[in-house]
């Protein structure tokens, strides 16, 4: 029930971190910096209608881009009297956040009031005649990057928390109380975190990856040192599982990736890279017949993806989806397998 705000936070270009307030502005608060708690914002569903940002023309800046603050507004349209790009992120004094969604065409309205008040005569009949070039450019950027991570919403979803006790369920049900198991289960809220950001804005975040690693490594070494926790030797088999065999499984999945990644740069993305390892971890633990499924089963569903999106006329050889959650679809695969296998 947590995973939609933290994907919500998550789900942004490279050039920010995270979000820190909701798409009306108001900050995200909570235990653990604001991380932890259910996607809803306390303030939007107290406020009045007339007093949220949307109803008072405030401009607020695209969910894809940056925090989500509002702008600022005529203050900052006072200090720039041409309308150049201070009045790109001034707010509505300009007319700039409409053109954002629709161009100068759609923004003729507001810079009808906006052009006295800057005191240029081609805003009063245009609306961004001198601003125009600057905002039809940088609202074209803010409305691509909003596009991208418009799929995370931030509003409570019953999808998401079902889907991972299902996953869950199913890695319960394959491993059986073994140590690993509590492995699994701490790692698969992370892991549907990852597929849920990459399917917003394609991208896998270091926040995630690489902690998901290193606790990957930690945990089965942990869970190796219980009874029945290493038994499965080498090989991955018979019970229990094998921490050498998962160490090499990273990184073996780790070079291959790495590997492709310098073959086809545009084809595969770097953080795909960091996600191989923990993979790799997960999958090596069961033996290298396991790894090789798991990697080979990502490779094939994503593959079948791409070539339904090609036949369908919804996409073209060149374009680019998230690879991410194949990965993760393909090691869920070949846990389960080497969970009934090592039964």
């Amino acid at each position: 029930m947590l995973l939609p705000r933290a994907a919500y936070r998550l789900s942004v270009e490279p050039e920010d971190p995270w979000r820190d307030s909701c798409p009306a502005g108001h900050p995200i608060t909570g235990p653990a910096g604001g991380w932890l708690g259910v996607a809803r914002c306390v303030s939007c569903a107290t406020a009045a209608p007339s007093g949220t940002a949307e109803s008072s023309g405030a401009d607020v800046k695209s969910p894809g881009v940056g925090t989500g603050h509002a702008a600022a507004g005529p203050a900052s349209a006072a200090t720039d009297p041409v309308g150049t790009a201070t009045d790109t992120a001034a707010g509505p004094e300009t007319g700039s956040a409409t053109d954002t969604a629709a161009g100068p065409a759609t923004g003729s309205a507001t810079g009808t009031a906006a052009g006295p008040a800057t005191g240029t005569a081609a805003g009063s009949e245009t609306g961004s005649e001198t601003g125009s070039a600057t905002g039809t450019a940088a609202g074209s950027a803010s409305a691509a990057a909003g596009a991208s991570s418009a799929r995370v919403r931030y509003a409570p979803s019953p999808l998401v928390p079902l889907l991972t006790a299902l996953v869950c369920a199913v890695l319960a049900a394959a491993t059986g109380p073994r140590p690993e198991l509590a492995v699994w289960l701490l790692l698969t809220p992370f892991a549907v975190l990852l597929a849920l950001v990459d399917r917003a804005v394609h991208r896998l975040p270091d926040r995630l990856t690489l902690p998901l690693a290193a606790a990957a490594v930690v945990l089965l070494g942990l869970a190796a040192l219980l009874p029945g926790g290493g038994g499965g030797g080498n090989d991955g088999t018979g019970p229990g599982g094998s921490w050498p065999t998962a160490l090499l499984g990273g990184l073996a999945l780790g070079a291959c990736y790495f590997a492709l990644f310098l073959i086809n740069p545009n084809g595969l993305g770097f953080g795909d890279v960091k996600l191989a390892l923990s993979l790799g971890v997960v999958l090596g633990w069961y033996g290298w017949l396991v790894l090789f499924v798991g990697a080979f089963a990502g490779f094939l569903m994503g593959s079948l993806y791409g070539f339904g999106l090609i036949l369908l006329r919804r996409a073209g050889r060149k374009s680019a989806f998230p690879f991410g959650p194949f990965m993760i679809v393909g090691a869920l695969t070949g846990i389960v397998l080497g969970a009934l296998a090592g039964a």
